[in-house]
């Protein structure tokens, strides 16, 4: 108890401190605020205006200059009060989450060290109050015992021993719980976390990180970390804390808008959007794959989303083109699809590039023929994309020419006649920007000067179209690509292609190749700027995705985090992404922590090597599985939704197989559940309460209780890892719904593992 009473004291300490500093902080804002606005109020009366001779204009724009730079410093620094303001808020509530006191080696005793969201300095900002988790010295916290320790800084190696290591549960400044432990996380703290409601956004869990976990957030040296992580194992939720200890350790070179996060889908974007800020730091990027397709590509093509390739695969009744379609789909997703493309673009260094017409007012100016000649007349041992900048260059050359020839034909005469007053009064105040007043008094330079402004906006659009390389004919460039593979199985998969490109749909499979064609000849659009990338769920990356993605950032570190038994795209069933091009330091992690020991049990021996899964010991209900006929189906759904509510469950998925299914289920459970929710690829965000969504959809998500609508759907050996990943997205309760007994994974799984009710 003294324990307790000596650590409450602190506690209360450390609130007064922060109240001091927040008191501090919050004049500090309101002085800077006031003087924000103030500036604002008074920024032209500051500056010097005068336009009369050249060194006025100079004295202006740096008065201007100057008056901005200050607002901005004086902006900035509010900014930075505001950050310190906000962490000071999350410290009141709970200051700190461990302890460790620490003797370090050649010192008279021991440092006690307490470790918190945030470091937190003492009134003459001399000695930590509180050291952030990501300090050197906080990793002896999450990897050691008490006993021998050991932790690197920048000025080399310090050791020592562990005398003391203690976890604490604090809210509201009160200590709700204190463990000592010889463990890095002890049970108690873990169970106090994992057993509480799901949120509609995950948190942070800087107080929970294991060792395993501890080694993928502080790796520095890799350029490239695989975590490949069983459902539940906390990868996703390591590798967002591994961006926010990115940002604390290389702050003076690494910024949030230096790193992206490649996520599922939007709905998981939302899901973690919450975790870089609740640590105090910027967010960084978070985007798709899909996205970046659609911003190279949706002004072209319909693009097919991966989900609605899913629903094909899962809903296609023609048996004869589904097979063409998995065909195609696992074929131009490999490597050897991408070598084919290689060989072909080694081809169209001698010949075999298509080019468009250019034409002016339905003219043909410049013909396709003579631009192809004109590219092959340029020396054969220059890259095609270089090839194209002195193409670009000609042509824009050729057009100019053309362009003032123009002037003098009839047509022009015509337009100034009719030239409409606004334009006329725009080309009047142009003349004068050109010190020439008075030309429009002579007839003759007025109508040269408007001739040339007339043909000149009309030549405007072509301009743009070649500086953005749209004379070449990428389509037949691509539709060409098929007659030069030499695959014996390929003929029916061209001609499926073929005719979605003809009719400017594009299939989720033919996109990241005819993106990769295109930046073979046009020039790579490699983005530099981009520091780190993380990509969630990379096992439904196809390999040639992810050599695209390496040629798109190659400056970039990645951290790759998936798990092969979630492996849900037909593109990765045979081979994953993760181990087929992704060479790095490669983590596993074995132990799941969101669901019950129970689910778990259940989860693990639906796939194959499920015993290699540790579960977390959390106890809960075995999952059931309720075996009825139709008629009573949704009835039994909703007596069990009814429980669940009453039990304390906040998030409560009803999982379906695919869309179709889930909008069925939705218009069932309407009527007599008024704040149901259904989930689509366009749901942006999702709040507490029932909710109904695809399988796909529900990847990296977590809910108290979980219902998979109609169990029985689940048949093919490729719908496995499917109906594994909507089960694992339970934390507290799994209810199996059938109208039949007919799910065959079930039926291979333990059945001790599981309860089953007939009705």
């Amino acid at each position: 108890m003294s324990d307790i009473r000596n650590e409450q004291q602190r506690v209360n300490e450390i609130i007064e401190e922060i109240d001091r500093k927040t008191a501090n902080y919050i004049g500090k804002t309101k002085s800077v605020g006031s003087q924000v606005q103030q500036i604002k109020q008074e920024f032209w009366d500051d500056v010097t205006v005068n336009l009369d001779e050249p060194d006025d204009v100079i004295e202006t724009f740096t008065s201007i200059k100057q008056q901005a730079e200050l607002l901005s410093e004086r902006e900035r620094s509010k900014g930075l009060i505001d950050k310190q303001l906000n962490t000071l808020a999350k410290l009141k509530n709970s200051p700190y989450f461990g302890r460790i006191d620490f003797h370090e080696k050649g010192e008279n005793q021991s440092d006690k060290i307490y470790i918190g969201i945030a470091s937190l300095m003492d009134s003459d900002d001399e000695n930590f109050l509180i050291y952030d988790w990501r300090a050197p010295i906080s990793s002896l916290y999450y990897d050691y015992s008490p006993g021998h320790a050991q932790y690197e800084t920048p000025y080399g190696e310090i050791k020592g021993d562990i005398t003391l290591k203690r976890q604490f549960i604090i809210k509201n400044g009160l200590i709700n719980g204190l463990f000592d432990t010889g463990l890095t996380i002890g049970d108690q703290l873990l169970q106090e976390v994992l057993g509480n409601q799901a949120n509609s956004q995950m948190k942070s869990i800087v107080a929970t990180i294991q060792k395993e976990q501890n080694a993928i957030i502080r790796n520095t040296k890799d350029k490239i970390v695989v975590v490949q992580g069983v459902a539940g194992s906390g990868k996703t939720s390591a590798a967002l804390q591994r961006a926010a200890f990115l940002l604390y350790r290389f702050r003076n070179t690494l910024h949030s808008d230096n790193i992206i996060l490649f996520s599922p889908n939007p709905l998981f974007n939302s899901y973690v959007a919450t975790v870089l800020p609740e640590l105090g730091e910027d967010n960084m990027e978070q985007t798709t794959f899909q996205q970046y397709l659609n911003s190279r590509l949706a002004s072209i093509f319909i693009i097919e989303d991966p989900f609605d390739q899913m629903e094909y695969l899962l809903t296609a009744e023609d048996q004869e083109k589904l097979a063409i379609r998995k065909k195609n789909i696992q074929y131009k997703s490999s490597l050897a699809y991408k070598k084919e493309i290689d060989n072909y673009l080694g081809y169209l260094l001698n010949d075999g590039l298509v080019f468009t017409d250019i034409v002016f007012r339905g003219e043909t100016i410049i013909n396709k023929e003579s631009i192809k000649s004109y590219f092959y007349s340029l020396e054969s041992t220059i890259p095609i994309p270089n090839r194209m900048q002195l193409l670009q260059e000609w042509l824009l050359i050729e057009i100019r020419k053309r362009e003032k020839n123009e002037r003098r034909k009839p047509w022009v005469e015509n337009a100034i006649e009719f030239l409409d007053k606004d334009d006329y009064l725009e080309a009047y105040k142009d003349m004068q920007k050109r010190n020439n007043e008075d030309s429009f008094d002579d007839y003759e330079i007025e109508k040269k000067f408007l001739s040339k402004m007339i043909v000149s906006k009309k030549f405007k659009p072509i301009k743009s179209k070649i500086k953005k390389m749209k004379f070449i004919d990428m389509k037949m460039i691509f539709i060409q690509l098929f007659s030069h593979i030499k695959n014996k199985d390929y003929e029916l998969l061209a001609d499926y292609t073929v005719k979605n490109i003809q009719q400017n749909h594009l299939s989720y499979e033919d996109a990241t190749p005819y993106l990769y064609l295109q930046d073979q000849i046009e020039g790579k659009r490699s983005n530099t700027s981009i520091r780190h990338i993380f990509v969630d769920e990379a096992q439904d990356y196809s390999p040639f995705q992810f050599a695209f993605m390496q040629e798109l950032y190659p400056y970039s570190k990645w951290t790759l985090l998936g798990d092969l038994n979630q492996s849900i795209y037909f593109h990765s069933f045979s081979k994953s992404t993760l181990y087929e091009v992704a060479v790095g330091e490669t983590y596993r992690l074995m132990r799941s922590y969101r669901s019950t020991k129970e689910i778990v049990e259940f989860t693990k021996s639906l796939i194959a090597d499920g015993e290699d899964i540790q579960p977390f010991n959390r106890k809960g209900e075995k999952p059931l599985l309720i075996q009825c006929s139709s008629n009573v189906f949704y009835q039994e759904m909703l007596n069990k939704i009814d429980e669940c509510k009453k039990a304390g469950d906040e998030t409560i998925a009803v999982i379906c197989k695919n869309a179709s299914e889930s909008e069925q289920v939705y218009k069932q459970l309407m009527p007599d559940l008024h704040n149901v929710k259904l989930i689509d690829k366009h749901t942006l965000s999702y709040e507490k309460g029932v909710l109904v969504i695809p399988s796909y959809l529900a990847k990296g998500i977590e809910f108290d209780a979980v219902f998979i609508h109609n169990a029985a759907e689940y048949q093919l050996e490729y719908e496995r890892k499917l109906f594994y990943t909507a089960c694992t997205r339970a934390m507290h309760t799994l209810i199996l719904f059938s109208t039949e007994d007919g799910n065959p994974f079930i039926k291979e799984a333990d059945e001790a593992s599981y309860r089953k009710i007939l009705r």
